[in-house]
């Protein structure tokens, strides 16, 4: 018999605000729903279920915590990088 964790995604936005908020949240089948959803609207996924984990900790539009900065940041710069954005990018415009 075999053992698969039960599967987690958080989802932030940053786009406008000054630091990332947590947007959605959810494991299993919410999860799921989560991924599906964002891959609909080309949004970049990347699994690290131990951030996941932390995130998962926080309410629906809390910021992120300063000690997550860091994490978070590495995974926008990657972002950024495959969008050929640079920061500020997501400032301008709307």
């Amino acid at each position: 018999m075999s053992y698969k964790p039960t599967r987690r995604a958080v989802a932030l936005e940053y786009g406008k605000r000054a630091t990332p908020v947590m947007t959605a949240k959810g494991q299993g089948d919410m999860a799921e729903l989560i991924i599906e959803e964002a891959k609909k609207q080309g949004i970049h996924i990347t699994e690290d279920p131990q951030l996941v984990a932390l995130l998962g900790q926080l309410e629906l539009n809390e910021e992120i915590p300063e000690s997550l900065y860091v994490a978070v940041s590495v995974i926008l710069s990657w972002v950024y990088w495959l969008k050929g954005m640079e920061p500020g990018d997501e400032k301008v415009g709307d």
